[in-house]
């Protein structure tokens, strides 16, 4: 009779054998399926709306130059514009000439009746500020003015106007009282001692 070299499991541990392989092979289709998605699933991405883009108006200069059709800033807005001038270089010149002449042909004018921009328009003029620019309109008339006023534009009418600081309009100038007399009565002059001549000579 044959004998196999190693022995022949029982019937039993054959049950037991096929039994764990279903429950593993099992296991691993459901994780499989769990992992990968369905065939039939469609992936959707949410895209943004397209912005409407407005073409730029251009003109054909020459045979390769194409230049866009409108206003620059400066020209948008006046205080924007570049500047680079060279005041007047008088001796007895004021802010408010320079101010001016830096007005001419900018398309503004000083405000009509500004009463309080005549302690600015008074001062004399730094010989710094003699040369302007480059820089705008804006920034020139600033420099001007110094940090102890602020510039202020009247669109509407093409005006510009200078207003003072807090600090500028709080900070006057005391008047000088004259002295008061013996009486206290404010000017009343102190009556003069009479000197014996005796003491009075040496």
């Amino acid at each position: 009779m044959f004998q196999p070299p190693y022995p022949i499991p029982s019937a039993r541990c054959r049950r037991m054998a096929w039994l764990l392989a279903g429950i593993v092979l099992s296991s691993g289709c459901a994780t499989s399926a769990a992992l990968s998605p369905p065939a039939n699933a469609s992936t959707t991405v949410a895209l943004a709306p397209a912005e409407a883009v407005t073409p730029i108006p251009v003109v054909r200069y020459g045979r390769y130059a194409l230049v866009e059709l409108g206003a620059d800033a400066a020209q948008r807005y006046l205080m924007q514009q570049v500047i680079d001038i060279a005041l007047p270089g008088t001796t007895n010149a004021t802010v408010g000439d320079a101010v001016r002449y830096l007005l001419l042909r900018s398309g503004y004018q000083p405000c009509a009746g500004d009463g309080e921009a005549g302690r600015l328009y008074a001062l004399p003029l730094p010989a710094a500020d003699l040369h302007l620019g480059p820089m705008t309109l804006h920034d020139a008339l600033r420099t001007l003015a110094g940090s102890a006023w602020h510039v202020q534009v009247d669109e509407a009418n093409r005006g510009v106007c200078f207003t003072p600081t807090a600090t500028t309009a709080a900070s006057t100038v005391a008047p000088v009282s004259p002295p008061s007399g013996a009486d206290g009565t404010p000017g009343a002059a102190r009556p003069m001692e009479s000197v014996p001549a005796a003491e009075a000579q040496p």
